[in-house]
């Protein structure tokens, strides 16, 4: 039991742990779906598939990626975080392992598939997770460093999975992967609590702190999702919209990237996987830099709807303009850091767009983040299947260049949303 304390006592930190706990499954989410990308030149060498028939497979994780979104955020709304986290992660940890027991084009779709379909719930019920735990002034910096486990777990995993691909086989992975996230599940059932004020490691001043700053209403009736007023919100599609832009863009880093080294650059299983690494590396510092600036031009101006606003808009820029820059460079080593400075670019908005989906959905981050994921994914799942035309028919600059398009189109849709203005009215509780 947690000793009493007063709420004068200095308050705990378990809503820390929470937090350091969805950075670490946000790095496993990561893990398990670049493990493909590492895998594709031994998988196409060992079947034969055609660069078309790859894109295929990545887009079968990105379409059930994006399908179950809504239904994922909804389970974690409903349910509670603790239990659909937990249910999810052994859900598609199930499906990691099992890609290593496909045999053929076919059984790899559906299996990537049904894999997307447990790592859909997983940013929203995490969203979610985080919602009665993370103080406002806290939630950039929160989806900042979630993101940056996302993005470190994406650019350790080219190297550690061709490591486990060069000593035991392009199935290795999958397997080391899946148990990972199995223990992950476990430790996460047996710590976390879907409030501060069920949790015994939570002081007096902990719970005061919490409730002082989030008005949480510890015992209230469950509060049916306010889907009507989500889903004809201007704000919620323009957010979504916007959110599509990006997840194209990083869905090429995330699986074509490795791809495009060996192509382009003629690198081998190991040099692919330490230069695929590089560009989500400074997407790690990108996660970091934006959420914490812009809590703290939050902290110093007491305007939200700006400091949301002006980081995501400059990084956008900046990921533009660097892809233009890179794929005009002849030297592998210098394209390759210019495409580190697009990503960094890119990476200052995750965390931005995950603030603004709890600022703007608070009590139903969940649905609301759902609802933008779905959109992301569309785009990804769009990204993964054009890519492989695109490349084959017009080559990998004109892949890239549909990025620096992107970038554009997003910065100018962050001018139209307000993290200051909720998506709904506060509705009743449910019976």
């Amino acid at each position: 039991m947690a000793a009493a304390a007063s709420p004068s006592a200095r308050p705990t930190r378990t809503r820390h742990v929470v937090l350091w706990l969805t950075v670490a499954v946000y790095m496993i989410t990561y893990m398990d779906r670049v493990a493909i990308s590492a895998a594709v030149p031994s998988i196409q060498k060992e079947f034969g598939f055609s660069t078309v028939t790859i894109g295929w497979i990545l887009a079968a994780f990105q379409l059930s990626y994006a399908l179950f979104q809504i239904p994922g955020g909804w389970l974690g709304d409903r349910f509670g975080p603790r239990r659909a986290l937990s249910g999810v992660v052994i859900w598609w940890s199930i499906f990691t392992a099992a890609t290593a027991a496909t045999w053929s084009a076919t059984s790899m779709i559906v299996c990537r598939f049904l894999f997307g379909m447990g790592e859909a719930g997983a940013f929203p019920i995490a969203t979610r997770s985080l919602s009665r735990w993370m103080l406002p002034s806290e939630r950039g910096w929160a989806q900042g460093v979630t993101h940056a486990g996302a993005r470190l777990g994406g650019a350790l995993t080219p190297i550690l999975a061709a490591a486990l691909i060069v000593a035991f086989g392009w199935r290795a992975p999958f397997i080391v992967f899946a148990l990972v996230g199995v223990v992950w599940a476990v430790v996460w059932f047996w710590y976390y609590r879907d409030s501060p004020a069920e949790h015994r490691f939570v002081n007096e001043a902990e719970k005061e702190l919490i409730t002082s700053k989030l008005g949480v209403r510890h015992g209230a009736g469950r509060q049916a999702v306010p889907w009507k007023q989500i889903l004809t919100s201007p704000q919620m599609w323009i957010l979504a919209a916007m959110y599509a832009c990006y997840a194209y863009s990083i869905g090429i880093y995330l699986s074509w990237f490795p791809k495009y080294l060996v192509d382009t650059h003629g690198f081998g299983l190991a040099k692919m996987g330490l230069f695929a690494s590089l560009p989500l590396m400074a997407g790690v510092l990108g996660d970091l830099a934006g959420g914490y600036v812009s809590d703290k031009l939050y902290e110093r101006t007491g305007n939200l709807k700006m400091a949301r606003r002006l980081v995501a808009i400059v990084g956008f820029l900046v990921a533009g303009s660097m892809i233009l820059v890179a794929i005009s460079q002849t030297d592998p080593v210098i394209g390759v850091a210019f495409f580190c400075l697009a990503v960094f670019g890119l990476e200052l908005t995750v965390g931005v767009s995950w603030a603004v989906a709890l600022d703007i959905g608070d009590e139903f981050a969940g649905s609301v983040s759902a609802v933008m994921n779905t959109a992301g994914n569309l785009g990804g799942t769009v990204a993964a299947a054009a890519t492989g035309y695109l490349v084959t028919y017009y080559g990998w600059n004109t892949a890239f260049g549909v990025l620096a398009a992107l970038a554009g189109i997003a910065a100018f849709l962050f001018l139209w949303i307000d993290a200051s203005k909720r998506v709904y009215a506060t509705p009743a509780a449910a019976a």
